[in-house]
């Protein structure tokens, strides 16, 4: 009995952190408050282990990793065309997230996963331009929330 009790609370003590991660909703839209092709919210801070639900509320959205800001070792996704996806994310760092068909138009998130240097982050320099300033916005609203 005494090596079933502690083989429940080992388990227990493992699962323990997927039970308290959190689930964070952004919805990929046409229109938001940021303007056009835009996810809300367009930046999280979450924690290591919590996942991001991504919604399409209107056709041709989808939700990817975006090569050029990803941290080394994360394990890079790509969501289907207008269906919700869920990713989780586990590494520690700075994720950019990219609607592949608005990548031009601006349409970029960032994701902090614990809590990354900001400053050490390698900045991509090959994005397109509305890309790139919403991609800094962004930034900035992370740098200004700590």
């Amino acid at each position: 009995m005494l090596r079933f009790t502690a083989a429940v609370c080992l388990a227990g003590l493992t699962l323990a952190p997927l039970a308290l991660a959190e689930v964070h909703e952004v919805k990929m839209l046409n229109r938001g408050a940021d303007g056009a092709m835009v996810y809300e919210p367009d930046h999280l801070h979450i924690a290591p282990g919590d996942s991001v639900r991504f919604v399409p509320t209107h056709a041709s959205h989808n939700a990817a990793s975006l090569p050029a800001l990803w941290p080394k070792g994360a394990e890079p996704f790509k969501s289907k065309l207008n269906q919700a996806a869920e990713q989780r994310f586990s590494e520690p760092g700075l994720y950019g997230i990219q609607c592949i068909p608005h990548l031009g138009m601006g349409m970029v998130m960032l994701i902090e996963v614990g809590d990354a240097d900001l400053g050490a982050v390698p900045w991509p320099t090959d994005l397109p331009a509305r890309a790139a300033a919403r991609l800094q916005a962004q930034r900035e609203k992370l740098e200004a929330g700590r």
